[in-house]
């Protein structure tokens, strides 16, 4: 929960990625979340990127609002994935086009609603003398 832990996530998971394949050029680690905001559970993902010299580059998704069916579910202790499968009556949408595919009918996929996040990440070692 909230934007702290889930970029710890994201930054232990490109750290595995780094231990299996020390010899990358670039590792990548993607964590979702979700966090209270006002009265809404907001869902978001955090994208971190790093390289041989441990240079990193890291960006948040766009973030939207979960409904108050699937929000109640979380609150109480259910991961989203199987939040989302009761309240949306399907099976295994974690897999699948997740949260945002399900809200938007897949008019954004869960490809498209992380590749601006990884675009993003990358900012640094596109532009590295702005980011020493």
């Amino acid at each position: 929960m909230g934007d702290d832990e889930t970029l710890t996530g994201a930054r232990n998971r490109c750290q595995q990625c780094r231990e299996a394949q020390p010899l990358a050029d670039y590792y990548c680690g993607l964590e979702g979340g979700c966090a209270i905001v006002g009265k809404d559970m907001i869902c978001f993902a955090w994208m971190v990127i790093t390289n041989q010299a441990g240079k990193e580059g890291c960006a948040k998704t766009g973030t939207f609002a979960l409904p108050s069916q699937v929000t109640a579910l979380v609150k109480s202790g259910m991961e989203l994935g199987h939040a989302n499968d009761q309240v949306f009556a399907t099976r295994e949408s974690k897999k699948g086009g997740g949260a945002v595919g399900l809200l938007t009918s897949n008019a954004v996929n869960r490809t498209q609603y992380y590749e601006q996040a990884l675009i993003l990440a990358l900012i640094p070692f596109h532009m590295p003398d702005l980011y020493p």
